[in-house]
């Protein structure tokens, strides 16, 4: 298991040497672990090229069973930690932009000082990214919304609203409540859903189509766009709690939703760390705002 662990590594920093370092082992040691592998599997596995190590097409088909294998090995440890108490452990995570940026950083914080050698793996995507990601076994559970991702499990923790965002100076800015079709008449900046978009779903339901121009997976990048006056855009009111920049963030009517949910395939299957992580996020569902 020790030269599939090296094989992980090195691709997670991209480098022979650098996970050598990491792992506590020899460059040679690490070389040595691959040349291994390669013998045993019968096929070369690595390429280096100037852009560092990758996998050949023939180690691309067979990394997933690597993976998943990994994956199965980490559950085996975690559930005899689980026996002696929760002592060790990854939670893997993936989590759209706001969530991950305004939620995650205080509970992963909180539950550390409870289990302070559990470890984070967070990867941030959009929602058919993060269903992938979940259907692969790259990520335990996602945090996303409830509305997408057919054949997964989903509990929902907290619903937030989207709201429009506008210029400081725009004139739908004076408004308290801002009319949907209102956001029609002027280029709009979507944030990229990968198969699912709130306000195109918001715009469908009201028999209206937006003047898509721009579409942006990042929440600060529309923000900046949006405050030089490229357009208007819907995000997550989660997005307008920490920000320097000069736009406003407004209702929109009718009023758009969307609800945050854990997303995973089989609780009882994941590795226990994540389950007690998910059991603390459901706990304190609460306090999120």
């Amino acid at each position: 298991m020790n030269h599939l662990l090296v094989l992980e590594k090195i691709l997670q920093m991209n480098s022979f040497t650098k996970a050598a370092k990491a792992l506590g082992y020899t460059q040679s040691s690490v070389s040595q672990m691959v040349a291994s592998l390669e013998k045993e599997f019968g096929i070369q596995l690595l390429k280096r090229s100037r852009q560092g190590v990758q996998l050949t097409p023939e180690g691309e088909k067979l990394y997933p069973y690597i993976e998943r294998s990994l994956r199965q090995y980490q559950i085996l440890q975690e559930t005899a930690g689980a026996i002696r108490g929760l002592e060790t452990g990854t939670v893997r995570i993936g989590a759209i932009t706001s969530v991950s940026c305004y939620w995650l950083p205080d509970l992963f914080k909180r539950f550390q000082e409870r289990y302070p050698a559990i470890e984070f793996v967070l990867h941030q995507g959009d929602y058919g990214t993060i269903v992938n990601w979940i259907q692969d076994g790259t990520v335990d559970f996602g945090l996303m919304t409830a509305d997408y991702g057919d054949g997964l499990a989903k509990q929902i923790i907290h619903t937030t609203e989207m709201k429009a965002f506008l210029p400081a100076d725009h004139p739908l800015a004076k408004l308290d409540r801002v009319p949907i079709a209102s956001l029609t008449e002027e280029p709009f900046i979507l944030v990229e859903g990968g198969g699912y978009s709130e306000p195109l779903e918001a715009f469908r339901k009201a028999g209206l189509t937006p003047n898509v121009r721009y579409r942006i997976q990042d929440d600060y990048t529309i923000m900046a766009m949006v405050e030089a006056g490229l357009g208007i855009s819907m995000l997550s009111e989660l997005v307008a709690s920490r920000t320097n920049f000069n736009v406003v963030a407004k209702s929109v009517e009718p009023q758009v939703k969307r609800p945050v949910a854990i997303a995973y395939r089989e609780k009882e299957a994941l590795p226990i760390a994540s389950q007690y992580f998910m059991d603390f996020l459901t706990a304190n569902q609460q306090e999120l705002i």
